[in-house]
């Protein structure tokens, strides 16, 4: 499978991109107004940034506690109940006269099915299409991130100046219920891929056969770490030209783009694997140039350059699968899900503290200089070949469920 004519017409990838569309919108637009509400009820800035970005940090809460539920839940069942949660707790968000501590207290809530979302969503994907089209499909999902998010926060701003942010919570809490129905309407019925119950200790279970395989553990760091320090040098875009900062973030999103187009339709599996290394310090090479200041131009030239770079998470997950046996794949993915956003936020964190005490251009050249140690530092491990799929010794719960008929 080579172009997205014949992944669209695979059967049912078009209801998970769909469903996967509508909620990205949603929780764009959403987010968006519920950052308006909290700045226009307490005037803080770090709370309404906390309002839009912290829910990631409860992804790490979700990572040790709840993701055993992508491979032991029904992937249509658990998709649609996901996004009916998002509806019911939007909705619960737009209510006059919600405390703004109960609001923080539904976005935990909403984090957490969110990091039991990513690993129900990619390990779908992997039994929907064959293991070579995984990395098409999967730019395919990134590209409709990265543009509904671009176009989300434009309608957003839209929406509230026209509907009030209340009302735009409960147009996001609608799409919510679209993505639902979709999911339900479109995807078939399919077994759980792992038996057993859903809980704290197979969560923790499993976490510790992933990261116990020294080629897995390389590649999480891989896809955690240098990406998480690069998206902090974006956090400060505002800091470092406020009059700027949204075309600084429209090059970051456009070059993201461009890398994921040309990662899942252009290269070829043997240049995926060469191209590899050089992806990751392209993430983080362009960015040392904030140390001279550059003019606009030449910001946003080296904005967009760095951004393709982000296609090499897309090629560590084509290796993550690879090292990963089918039973626990979506455990395995929702891992790299959340550890990816919970080391973002760190990431945001970090670099608005070493801005608050510096400037944002020493910010910015710092993560990067900290994003290429990290890289070069284990590509060593990433080199070493693929070894054979095998699980250690497990319980029944590990074991494949019965398919359904």
């Amino acid at each position: 499978m080579h172009t997205y004519r014949e992944l669209f017409r695979t059967p049912e990838f078009t209801p998970l991109f769909a469903t996967s569309c509508a909620q990205v919108a949603a929780t764009t637009i959403g987010s968006l107004a519920l950052a308006t509400l909290v700045y226009d009820a307490t005037g803080s800035p770090l709370l309404s940034a906390l309002s839009m970005f912290g829910a990631s940090f409860a992804q790490v809460i979700g990572a040790m506690a709840l993701l055993s539920a992508a491979d032991r839940l029904p992937p249509r069942a658990a998709m649609a109940g996901i996004a009916a949660t998002f509806a019911v707790g939007t909705a619960v968000i737009a209510i006059p006269g919600l405390p703004i501590w109960a609001a923080f207290a539904v976005l935990l809530v909403l984090g957490l099915a969110a990091s039991v979302g990513g690993g129900v969503r990619l390990g779908l994907l992997t039994e929907i299409l064959p293991d070579d089209a995984y990395l098409l499909g999967r730019s395919v999902l990134n590209i409709c991130v990265g543009s509904l998010q671009i176009v989300g926060f434009a309608v957003g701003a839209l929406l509230v100046g026209l509907l009030s942010a209340r009302g735009t919570l409960l147009t996001a809490a609608a799409l919510d219920v679209l993505a639902a129905a979709i999911a339900l309407l479109g995807l078939a019925r399919r077994a759980p891929r792992t038996a057993g119950r859903p809980s704290v200790r197979e969560t923790w279970r499993t976490n510790t056969i992933l990261w116990s395989s020294v080629p897995r553990r390389y590649v999480y760091i891989a896809m955690w770490v240098p990406n998480g320090l690069i998206v902090g040098c974006e956090a400060v875009f505002v800091a470092y030209d406020p009059d700027h900062a949204g075309l600084l973030l429209a090059a970051a999103a456009a070059g993201m783009l461009v890398g994921d187009l040309t990662a899942g339709r252009l290269l070829t599996p043997d240049w995926r694997r060469r191209l590899g290394p050089s992806a990751r310090l392209l993430l983080a090479v362009p960015y040392l140039t904030f140390a001279f200041r550059p003019a606009l131009p030449l910001a946003v030239a080296a904005i967009a350059i760095a951004s393709v770079g982000y296609a090499a998470t897309l090629l560590l997950q084509e290796r993550l699968i690879a090292l990963t046996p089918k039973p626990i794949l979506g455990q395995a993915l929702g891992l790299h899900s959340s550890g990816m956003l919970t080391m973002q936020a760190l990431g945001a964190t970090l670099a608005g503290t070493l801005a608050q005490h510096t400037t944002p251009a020493t910010a910015m050249t710092t993560m990067a200089a900290a994003s290429i140690a990290v890289t070069l530092a284990i590509a060593p491990g990433l080199r070493t070949p693929l070894p054979t799929k095998e699980l250690p010794e497990t319980t029944h719960a590990m074991k494949p469920a019965t398919p359904t008929p």
